[in-house]
């Protein structure tokens, strides 16, 4: 995968406005009555914008304020935008958020439920094509393998977490710009192996586009809890208790879109999240020695 520069990681390649209400002032929200919510590209942008403009016009209504949808270019970019106060909201991939919270100050609020009402999580995995003589995670020495990004948990961190742990080496690692082009990697042969996770295959075979029955897992992770949404830490206290009072009260209708994105079915109402939540991140990240710049 490519290096992310911060040039790249300025670029914010799509964005939209959702509608405001007539509460919308400058005094009871930040950055004169807008605020930016920033979304990383783990799926197509435009599979993902219609999902989140729901959720964005439905946390407009209960804020009262203007919510205004940003899709971006990669995880670093989403980090560098909340560091620099170009953002006030913000979803992360768990590992993102890792980095977030030390250099942007991200605060986490909510994730995603089922219908129970239960924080879901999703696994990292790794895949061949079912004719492969590969059987085992210890086979890939010497082989390829196609990942997502630099800095995605399921997609980069925790499947060269699992190659270290059975002590892997020699493995050609192919970073394929994201989930979808990991699995077409594999699917087009041009790998021995790719990754793909949980909500990555739910979401291919929904669409038609991967036939598990062609395929097989070799690896797969621990669960990684879901996707955290949030707040810059430097704003008001009074403005984060408004946010994650909004999001916890966002109905089951206005999150099911883009949980259907995260293998959330069926999908409930969102749930608190904190800082601890996110240990396995903040472990894998010591184990493995991540830095800001391998994300």
């Amino acid at each position: 995968m490519r290096k992310l520069s911060a040039v790249l990681a300025a670029t914010l390649i799509l964005t939209t406005a959702c509608g405001t209400t007539n509460s919308a002032t400058s005094g009871d929200c930040p950055n004169n009555g807008r605020v930016r919510f920033g979304v990383e590209p783990y799926e197509a942008p435009d599979k993902l914008k219609p999902a989140y403009e729901v959720l964005a016009k439905a946390l407009t209504r209960k804020l009262g304020c203007e919510v205004e949808l940003q899709i971006v270019d990669d995880y670093a970019a989403e980090v560098l935008a909340m560091r620099n106060g170009k953002l006030e909201l913000a979803e992360f991939g768990p590992l993102g958020y890792v980095f977030a919270s030390q250099k942007a100050k991200a605060e986490p609020l909510a994730s995603f439920a089922d219908g129970t009402g239960k924080l879901t999580s999703y696994t990292a995995g790794i895949w061949v094509r079912k004719d492969s003589p590969l059987q085992k995670i210890e086979d890939l020495k010497g082989k390829s393998l196609a990942l997502s990004s630099v800095g995605s948990a399921s997609g980069d961190a925790l499947p060269r977490y699992g190659l270290k742990k059975s002590g892997v080496a020699d493995v050609k690692l192919d970073y394929a710009g994201g989930h979808p082009e990991a699995m077409l990697a594999l699917i087009n042969g041009k790998v021995d192996a790719g990754e793909i996770n949980s909500q990555q295959l739910a979401s291919a075979k929904a669409a038609g586009t991967f036939d598990e029955s062609r395929f097989r897992q070799i690896w797969k992770s621990e669960p990684i809890p879901n996707d955290p949404i949030t707040v810059r830490g430097d704003l008001g206290q009074s403005f984060k208790d408004k946010v994650r009072k909004a999001l916890l009260e966002l109905e089951t209708a206005d999150v099911e879109k883009v949980g259907a994105f995260l293998d959330v079915t069926p999908s409930g109402p969102l749930v608190q999240v904190d800082n601890d939540t996110y240990k396995v991140l903040f472990d894998l990240a010591t184990t493995l020695g991540l830095k800001e710049e391998d994300v």
